[in-house]
Order: structure tokens, then sequence, then C-alpha cells
């Protein structure tokens, strides 16, 4: 009886050590994902950016814009253009070495081995985001638009 005890914990041990070596691409990407809150993003504008707002109002939520131009009636246009590439990659190796003991018999048994696994993955996706805000000549927001897409 105790021979079968001491394999199948030694094999409970391996069964742990395997499951535990590994994580997924997924894992991998959340522990190394940005998802900082002071990022410009569309529910951000949607939420906060109305019209009527100054400019000043308008640069403390979105910060700076990257483009400042006028139109064909000399009312500011602030453009903000924001391109995002996320990239991950993951890659996990895990590995056991064993020693088995046998008991029983004349001469008794002694064994080794060891398993090794190793797993990656990548992923590459871009994000953008376009803000059109329109002033007014008193310089207050008279429109805003966005546009966003994700590949």
């Amino acid at each position: 009886m105790r021979v079968i005890s001491v394999r199948y914990i030694l094999l409970g041990f391996l069964l742990i050590a395997l499951a535990t070596g590994c994580q997924s691409a997924a894992v991998h990407k959340q522990q190394v994902q940005d998802d900082s809150t002071d990022r410009v993003t569309v529910g951000k504008v949607q939420k906060e950016i109305r019209i009527g707002m100054s400019g000043a109002e308008v640069a403390q939520v979105l910060g700076s814009p990257n483009i400042v131009s006028t139109d064909e009636e000399r009312r500011e246009v602030w453009i903000y253009d924001k391109i995002a590439t996320d990239r991950a990659y993951s890659e996990s190796r895990g590995g056991i070495g064993v020693l088995i003991l046998g008991f029983g018999g004349s001469g008794g048994a002694l064994g080794g081995g060891s398993a090794s696994e190793s797993a990656g993955a990548s992923s590459t996706s871009q994000r953008t985001l376009t803000i059109i805000i329109k002033f007014d000549k008193e310089g207050k927001v008279r429109d805003f638009a966005y546009h966003t897409s994700r590949f």
C-alpha cells in the first residue's frame, strides 16, 4: 500500500508543477498592458466635451492638441490625432525533474526523468483616434467630432 501512495504523491507533484509553470499569452498581455486612466479615449470625449466649453477647459480634459489651425472664417480648429500600437509577446517555460523511488521486490528500484513544456505567442494591434474640435469667434466649442478605428 505504501508504494502506491508515494507514487500518487509524486505524480500529483508532477502535474501541479507542469500546470503552474505555463501561462497563456492573454495572461502575459494583461501583465504588460498599460491601462492608464489619463489616456484620451472616445468615452472621455463623449462624457466631458460639451458645446460652449472654453479652449482652456478642453485642454484640461484632453491635453494639448496635435494640430491647431483655422477655418475659412479664421476660427480655431483643434485636432487630436492619436495612434497607439499594442505589442505583446509571451513565453512560458515549465519543467520538472523527478526522482522516482520504487519499493518492493528484492532490489528495489531507482529511476529518474524530466518533463519540460514551452509555449509562446505574440500579437500586435493598432488603434487610432482622431478628434476635431471647432471653436467659434469667442473661443468656445461650437462643434466636435471624432473617429476611431482598431486593426
